[in-house]
């Protein structure tokens, strides 16, 4: 029998088992306000030599959706602002969009998204009435095709769109949107489409560089925790703090099951004098760190574990884009397609930082829990570690070396250092909400061995056998046995 601490993650088993954690994605906004880009052919080769999958452009350019045919990359489409008045006043002109400029490309281009308006609320002209009604005639236009179950339609929004976002668990939408937005809302839920926003933590730092630390911004192991007051969750980067005042304001207004997507983050690689955190060091450790956040699952403090899919601005700078220095500087490439500095998109190898920013080696680094969360964070962070997070738990089981002593501290320990270890000991992978704290001083007692760098292929190998031989079949094992019991939970509305 699972010991006491590891029978809450049971349910968990149901929805790994069903495929339900298919990890998140991380995709890259292609915008060309510029006048010295690379023709669309070749950026699309240049989207694959990178194994880029998800691609975001802002409008229908029949040369771009050209481009990715055949090329297995997913594109989101948007319609600009400029052309809600007409989409939202006749259908007919919907469908003769539809017409021109999708079909004829689609599925040989695999467009999945179309984005209606964007950032409507920073619109100098406002056109936030006409957004659902625009939303509807798509949909419309896209069940006429047969396509609705194919193309998914939703509207992006700025973070501005909230009156207040700090601590998260605060977070809410500015009143003055709500008659726009709660039928937007409504929508999302009837076509199951996510709420897309943007989010920048760089302004946050920018702005407020005495209030938001640089570390805090970047996913830094440096950055020191920031308490949300209301629900003792703890906060280690502004992404996540940004993410959660999103879902609060949702839940507040009854919306808590809709899916969040963000469909522009990043850091500029270059600004004015003032703008010191603009560099490409720093644009690579906040976009190195913000992959593996999202490949790994991480989720956010007030939803561990759960995968969000991002798109990270943008491809190149963009030299006709007004306002200061940074704004022109966001590019992963120069526009003769040149790295201005490396990315790993798998979210799993070494990156080269230029300036050593914040990848540590694990040499000498183990993952524990922290004592100064809350004992509902630590558990909920451990039945993820040994659910979904796929850990083998096995060792901290009765009779087993790491059982003893039976305190949920130990027990998460040893899970939170295991994820760590198999996930190549990077900093994110240590995150668990807060709940993990990196540490120099092996944890390992008697005969519990807890992993350090380099000893992965020697796990307790003077323990036991697991019952299954991996975590997986173990999870399989306590399924089998535990089904009718999970029945029931089913049933009760408890999974």
């Amino acid at each position: 029998m699972a010991p006491r601490h590891l029978a809450a993650f049971l349910p968990f088993l149901f929805l790994l088992l069903a495929g339900h954690c298919r990890g998140g994605k991380t995709g890259i906004c292609y915008g060309r306000n510029a006048d010295d880009l690379p023709s669309p052919d070749k950026v699309a080769q240049l989207i694959q030599q990178q194994s880029i999958k998800y691609v975001r452009i802002y409008d229908t350019n029949i040369d771009v959706i050209k481009a990715f045919a055949n090329t297995s990359v997913e594109l989101m489409v948007g319609v600009p602002n400029a052309d809600l008045l007409a989409f939202s006043q006749y259908q007919s002109n919907v469908d003769t969009w539809l017409k021109n400029s999708i079909l004829p490309y689609y599925p040989a281009t695999m467009i999945t998204y179309i984005t209606v308006g964007a950032e409507i609320t920073e619109s100098p002209v406002n056109v936030s009435a006409l957004v659902v009604p625009a939303m509807r005639n798509v949909v419309t236009a896209l069940k006429k095709a047969g396509l609705h179950k194919k193309i998914t339609i939703s509207s992006t929004h700025s973070l501005g769109i909230l009156s207040r976002s700090f601590p998260p668990s605060a977070g809410a939408f500015n009143s003055s949107y709500a008659h726009f937005l709660k039928p937007m809302l409504e929508f999302l839920v009837e076509n199951q489409a996510p709420f897309m926003v943007d989010l920048y933590p760089y302004y946050a730092y920018q702005n407020s560089p005495s209030n938001v630390s640089l570390n805090y911004a970047l996913f830094s192991p440096q950055s020191q925790g920031v308490i949300d007051p209301n629900t003792g969750l703890v906060y280690t980067n502004m992404f996540d703090a940004q993410v959660d005042s999103i879902f609060f304001a949702l839940m507040a207004l009854n919306f808590k099951t809709l899916k969040i997507m963000i469909t522009e983050t990043g850091w500029p690689n270059k600004g004015a004098a003032k703008e010191t955190g603009a560099t490409p060091d720093n644009a690579q450790t906040y976009n190195t760190n913000l992959i593996r956040h999202v490949v790994n699952d991480s989720g956010t403090p007030a939803k561990p574990g759960e995968e969000i899919d991002v798109y990270i601005f943008s491809l190149f700078n963009e030299n006709r884009k007004p306002g200061i220095e940074s704004e022109r500087n966001w590019g992963l490439f120069s526009p003769d397609q040149s790295a201005i500095y490396s990315l790993d998109w798998t979210g799993r190898g070494n990156v080269d930082i230029m300036t050593g920013g914040n990848i540590t080696s694990a040499n000498g680094t183990w993952c524990v829990a922290s004592a100064n969360v809350s004992e509902t964070a630590l558990q909920n962070a451990l039945n993820w570690a040994c659910g979904p997070g796929d850990v083998d738990c096995s060792a901290i089981q009765p009779s087993q070396p790491c059982y003893q002593p039976d305190t949920l501290v130990s027990h998460a320990s040893y899970a939170f250092n295991m994820y760590y270890q198999q996930k190549g000991a990077t900093d994110v992978a240590c995150s668990f909400g807060g709940a993990g704290v990196r540490t120099t001083k092996d944890p390992s007692y008697d005969a519990c061995f807890y992993l350090d760098s380099g000893k992965i292929s020697n796990i307790n190998s003077t323990a036991p056998p697991a019952p299954s031989g991996s975590s997986r079949s173990l999870s399989a094992h306590f399924f089998t046995l535990l089904l009718p019991v999970l029945h029931i939970a089913v049933v009760a509305g408890i999974v």
